[in-house]
């Protein structure tokens, strides 16, 4: 079929009519009148050619679709049902597949025909007052709390539309026509997608596939376009709404928004999910007829909601036959299982959150118990009654006849809760002396954490640039029996911090959810159980500027803390720095309706500025606050409504500030839920609703008459109520978790975990793990990989492995062809194209320079340094060169243009570091005859020929040595202490990286290295898969890296920064041990058995190695004299031998860092970086041989060299030792009792708080 022009399209804006006109213009179509927006030719419509394949050119947007959180300008209408947001494909290459990696917005996907006069496809975008209305009426029936107000619509419409009807098939689809429109409604900041199907107006819901012989059901859903990496893609989000005839049968009668036909959809705004509309689909006007009725073990499509799927774009391969691995996302089709458990997609990690994601871990309070998934089987070809959230808490009901009961539901409720069956139904309540839903519950008067993340897109004042940040730490702690909640944000900008201090209720939520209750009142926690969604409005009086906020708390995790994650879009008025905030007590009032709470209010906030001539100006400023709350509830049990519909929650005390040198935005306030009041009531005034009580912080207060009360130890504590002690349940019951288990005592509870080798069974004993002997098919041989030279297999633990293609070929990895590359267009034009098999290569054409992917005509693009040394050399360039000036300096560049990165002076001698613009880093400057021992940030560039995927190779059994070449790191292995050459190879290719420092887990079997390209820090699995980097913020040249295998930390130098830093293994809770007294720091390793950390600093001036505990006291320097260039560093674990290499003094030394003296092991060596040990030899890589130098530490002889087929400068050396060190420090078990970072110490450990935590959140002690 052909296609239309290739010009982009930019429709202008339709005719205009009055609005009793506008259903009438539909007609001559008389079933889409009373649904359809405006359409046709008289609308200003542009149609798409007829054809079975047809698609329009791009449609290019006046304002921009927000899809998935990104900006889409320009749209592509095609026949088969689908808008695309970038060129479609030929349909052979989607029709049948969801998602798409082109990305689209689906009302009806399927092979649709248009040909011969079989219906029109109509589209246009549109801003006319009366078709805006039109929409916004539409949006506002599914989300009535939203403010949004379209500035544009882009209508499609495909009108009496036919399925693609090859020979011979189906008659019966043969006169079948359907007629369903999208709609699509944008404003600066969201978008709203809205699918119309008129009564009738789908007559058929399958169409043949060309690519198969039978019926392919229609697709409906969106679909984010895939992200290209080199040679891999990675697939974007997907949202089925429906994909089998049942579903779509019935998406006329059925709704989101409360209207037939109607549904709705938030497709984009500063979240990066589909939100469907929230207003119920149970339609009255509905009258089921007998097809219907004999469907009624499914539900309408509303009632499925919509599943988002987020697959991984590396796919396994195991034992099973390929039955085995087909996976299907149908929703209407679910299984108990797959309630049970979360969805799983091909690689095994879960694509979509289960409902029941939080497991309750065994204490003093309930016995140890969990309820694996096969504790549950299906009865029976059934769906249970559950019900699940997306990514914005929106809660989706699965209805069917089944009775749910507690006998097959009690893991639904908490273990501190009774679960109780009514005729409808079961429903949780929490036990004496806890409060909560029942499904989550925590103890009466024990302080509470909440943990979460922040991210945020926010407008300050009028500046036209917006202040974004995201993955910010929030913190914050409950003193529950005084109601007060102190909340923590860390690393907010100033220019935005002073401006968040009048919004106190960013924090202000989990204060509602923790507030004194007064009698027959109830809290956000007793209510919600900590599971919920707040959407807030903000509108500031005065300029009318808007924020919107909106916070998802998903209960309780594993650690017994609540999680919340926050996201805040639009703009505030400026408060200028140095600003302090005055706020004064409230009240608001909270309106309770089914599932659903919403409040109102109007704020005032006082700002008085800093100080100017001894005068420091106030002013006020106001703001209106609305927000809904929306949740889901137990609707079986009546008792569980009890609390008034209006609640009144009274905020005081409020204090709010910003640290500027923390960059911390800190909310306290004090919060009492109760009656609607005046203040003067005598209930209001008890001490235990006032906060005035002196009950412990683990105390209970009981409001008694009057102004008295008691004190009631919470449960988990002993005393009086006014001091209350922990209860050591492990001492109190030593066999309380039974036999193979360890008992740890905590704050009010224990926790009971089983040792190595054993795991829990449901009925909470510890039962020894059956071992079930692997197979690697990969070494043995058994797998079915194609053959070496095209495929490799790679071994993925257990009996499981990946067939991958080599680069070059293009396949499942059993079977794989040569690409050709020539056919992709890979050279420049001016370039000739020669496919080899796996590879090519590119030559220019005569008259042209370059390396075929670029070619210039006659001459080359000359590089900064390029340009700055022919200046130098005058303008005559290197063949006609001037008189050079004595004491000139003349740039050095390498082969590919780019700045050396030792710079020398001709004339002096001196000679420096620079960074890729050629500007001097501060503290290398050498004197006359010393090269400083610089590091190049240019990645090399990547040669002629495929990219290599940046997956680990695994690592064979026993010991190796791993050292950094750039862009990859490889390994040799060691046998004894000789290195086996003939097995040395790469093992992770990252061709545009340079890679400086590399650590190993013996633990985890992990590889961690430093980048200063990025700059980031990553690591790899050395059981094959692909790198993930955990830091990648507030680095500037990361280059030496330790890891702590018994405390789980990583320790890295920063030579841009000056600092040393500590973070745990997956990057989170990083803490700076020192940011002073450094000039170069490079190389660090650890003694993790003796808590001792080592580092060099190169610092021209005074090069100096350091040591100190590892929680950074006992600071020290530990050798200063008769260094140079002290580079690489190493620890035997075996010998307590440290020892370095040093590139001034050209020698290799070590000593024992408890004793005097120090022993010079070889010199002469030329110039060494890195060095490790191993056995009796020590390992050093050399810039000047580019080989890996093998020395006898016992004879001082080198004994053996290696040096790889690429010759390149070697960085970072370090051991993969086959199995750990003997040893143990105080942080090996339980983290050393410690809330966040334990760091180990000669003499036992400290436990320390990462930066920008809140000391409440985060207990700090030695």
């Amino acid at each position: 079929a052909g296609t239309s022009s290739d010009r982009p399209v930019r429709m202008g804006v339709g005719p205009r009519f009055p609005p009793c006109a506008l259903l009438a213009l539909a007609l001559p179509f008389a079933l889409s009148a009373e649904l359809l927006l405006p359409h046709g030719a008289d609308r200003g419509d542009a149609a798409l050619e007829p054809g079975d394949d047809a698609r329009s050119a791009a449609l290019e947007l006046g304002t921009a679709l927000r899809f998935y959180g990104a900006a889409v300008r320009s749209l592509y209408v095609a026949t088969n049902g689908i808008i695309a947001v970038n060129e479609p494909k030929n349909e052979e290459k989607y029709l049948g597949q969801f998602p798409v990696s082109f990305g689209a917005i689906a009302p009806f996907m399927a092979d649709l025909d248009t040909t011969d006069g079989r219906g029109n496809v109509y589209y246009r975008e549109d801003s006319s007052s009366d078709v805006l209305q039109l929409a916004s009426d539409y949006i506002k029936g599914g989300f009535p709390e939203a403010a949004f107000d379209p500035s544009s619509v882009v209508i499609v419409t495909w009108k009496l539309v036919a399925p693609y009807q090859g020979s011979g098939e189906d008659l019966s689809l043969e006169e079948k026509r359907n007629t369903f429109q999208a709609v699509l409604a944008s404003s600066d900041s969201s978008s709203y997608a809205i699918f119309l199907y008129p009564e009738d107006g789908l007559q058929f819901y399958s169409a043949y596939s060309k690519n198969d012989d039978g019926k392919v059901p229609a697709m409906v859903g969106f679909s984010q376009a895939s992200t290209n990496y080199y040679f891999w893609e990675n697939p974007g989000s997907y949202n089925v709404i429906a994909n089998d005839e049942d579903s779509i049968r019935n998406l006329h009668k059925s709704s989101n928004a409360g209207r037939q036909g109607v549904w709705v959809f938030e497709i984009g705004s500063s979240s990066d999910t589909i939100v469907p509309a929230k207003v119920s689909s149970v339609l009255t006007s509905l009258e089921p007829s007998e097809e219907d009725q004999e469907l009624t073990s499914k539900p309408f499509m509303s009632d499925y909601g919509s599943t988002e799927i987020r697959p991984q774009y590396v796919t396994s391969s195991t034992d099973s036959t390929e039955e085995d691995q087909h996976v299907t996302y149908s929703v209407p089709q679910l299984a108990v299982e797959d309630f049970i458990t979360s969805y799983q997609d091909v690689t095994g990690t879960p694509s979509t959150e289960s409902f029941y994601r939080h497991r309750e871990f065994p204490t003093a309070k309930a016995p140890p118990r969990q309820f694996p998934a096969q504790q549950f089987p299906p009865q029976g070809p059934q769906v249970i009654d559950v019900e699940e959230f997306d990514e914005t808490g929106i809660v989706f009901r699965y209805h069917t006849d089944v009775q749910q009961t507690c006998a097959n539901n009690r893991h639904q409720c908490s273990v501190h809760a009774i679960c109780k069956d009514y005729p409808n139904g079961f429903c949780c309540s929490c036990i004496a002396g806890y409060k909560g839903n029942g499904r989550q519950c925590v103890a009466e008067g024990s302080p509470q954490r909440v943990n979460g993340k922040v991210k945020g897109r926010i407008f300050v004042g009028n500046n036209p640039v917006p202040v974004t940040f995201e993955n910010t730490d929030l913190h914050s702690y409950v003193v529950m029996n005084h109601g007060r909640a102190y909340t923590a944000i860390s690393t907010i900008p100033e220019a935005l911090g002073y401006s968040l201090l009048p919004l106190a209720s960013i924090g202000g939520v989990i204060g509602w959810m923790f507030a004194v209750e007064q009698q027959g009142y109830k809290n956000g926690f007793s209510i919600t159980g900590g599971e919920f969604t707040r959407q807030t409005e903000v509108t500031f009086l005065g300029n009318n500027e808007k924020l919107i906020i909106k916070q998802k708390f998903s209960g309780i995790d594993e650690h017994g803390h609540l999680t919340i994650s926050t996201e805040m879009e639009g703009r505030v008025p400026e408060v200028p720095s140095g600003a302090s905030v005055h706020i004064e007590p409230y009240t608001e009032l909270y309106h309770a309706s089914s599932s659903v709470i919403t409040s109102s209010s109007t704020r005032e906030y006082t700002v008085t500025e800093p100080e100017r001539d001894g005068v420091a100006s106030t002013y006020t400023g106001a703001y209106q606050w609305r927000q809904t709350i929306s949740f889901d509830e137990c609707i079986h049990d009546d008792t569980l409504h009890a609390a008034p519909a209006t609640q009144q929650l009274s905020v005081d005390s409020i204090f709010v500030l910003y640290n500027r040198d923390e960059q911390i935005l800190r909310y306290a306030m004090s919060n009492s839920i109760g009656p609607i009041s005046d203040g003067s009531a005598d209930i209001s005034r008890n001490p235990c609703y006032t906060g005035t009580h002196n009950c412990d912080t683990n105390a209970v207060c009981r409001a008694g008459t009057g102004n008295r009360f008691s004190c009631e130890c919470s449960i988990g504590f002993r005393g009086d109520g006014n001091v209350c002690y922990d209860i050591d349940e492990c001492s109190e019951q030593p066999g309380v978790c039974g036999s193979n288990a360890v008992c740890n005592n905590q704050p009010g509870t224990y926790r009971c975990e089983c040792v190595d080798g054993y795991q829990f069974l449901n009925v909470g004993v510890c039962a020894a793990v059956t071992v079930e002997y692997a197979v690697n098919h990969c070494q043995a041989g058994t797998h079915g990989c194609d053959i070496p030279q095209r495929a490799q297999c790679v071994y993925t633990g257990g009996s499981a492995y990946i067939c991958t293609c080599l680069p070059g070929f293009s396949g499942d990895g059993r079977a794989c062809e040569d690409i050709d590359e020539c056919q992709q267009g890979r050279c420049h034009p001016d370039a000739f194209c020669y496919n080899t098999p796996g590879s090519f290569s590119c030559q220019c054409k005569a008259g042209y320079r370059g390396d075929g992917f670029q070619c210039v005509l006659g001459g080359v693009v000359k590089t900064k340094c390029q340009h700055e040394k022919e200046v130098a050399l005058g303008s005559g360039g290197t063949f006609f060169q001037r008189e050079i000036r004595v004491g000139q300096f003349i740039p050095q560049c390498d082969e590919h243009g780019n700045y050396v990165p030792t710079q020398c002076h001709g004339s002096t001698g001196y000679c420096w570091c620079v960074d890729r613009d050629g500007n001097e880093i501060d503290g290398t400057r050498s004197g006359p005859g010393v090269r400083p021992p610089c590091l190049s940030t240019a990645a090399p560039p990547v040669g002629i020929g495929p990219s290599v995927r940046p997956d680990t190779i695994p690592l064979p059994p026993g010991t190796h040595l791993l050292f950094a070449q750039s862009g990859k790191i490889e390994h040799v292995p060691l046998e004894g202490n000789n290195m086996k050459k003939n097995g040395a190879k790469a093992l992770l290719h990252i061709p545009d990286k340079v890679i400086i420092g590399v650590a190993y887990d013996c633990m985890d079997k992990m590889v961690y290295w430093t980048d200063i390209s990025g700059p980031s820090i990553s690591r790899a699995s050395l059981h094959g898969g692909e790198p993930t980097t955990i830091i990648r913020t507030d680095l500037g040249s990361p280059e030496g890296i330790a890891l702590d295998h018994l405390g789980r930390n990583i320790f890295w130098t920063d030579s841009q920064l000056d600092r040393i830093e500590v973070a745990r293994l997956d990057g989170r809770q990083r803490r700076i041990l020192f940011d002073t007294g450094l000039v170069n720091p490079r190389a660090i390793v650890v003694d993790p058995v003796r808590g001792n950390l080592y580092w060099t600093d190169w610092n021209r001036e005074a090069p100096k190695i350091e040591t100190s505990y590892m929680d950074g006291t006992n600071r020290r320097i530990l050798v200063k004299d008769d260094l140079g260039l002290p580079n690489g560093l190493t620890f035997d674990p075996y010998s307590s031998m440290l020892c370095w290499v040093d590139a001034g003094t050209k020698r290799l030394e070590c000593m024992n860092p408890n004793q005097l003296g120090r022993r010079k092991i070889v010199e002469g060596i030329q110039y060494p970086f890195g060095v490790t040990s191993y056995g009796k030899n020590l390992y050093y890589t050399d810039w000047r041989r580019d080989a890996v130098v093998a020395v006898d530490r016992m004879v001082s002889v080198e004994n053996d060299n290696f040096q790889p087929h690429k010759r390149s400068r070697l960085y970072g050396i370090t051991t993969a030792f086959a199995q750990c060190p003997g040893g143990h420090n105080y942080c090996t078990v339980n983290n050393g009792g410690c809330t966040h970072l334990c760091l180990a110490t000669p003499e036992g450990r400290s436990c320390r708080c990462p930066d920008n935590t809140v000391g409440v959140d985060c207990i700090e002690r030695n």
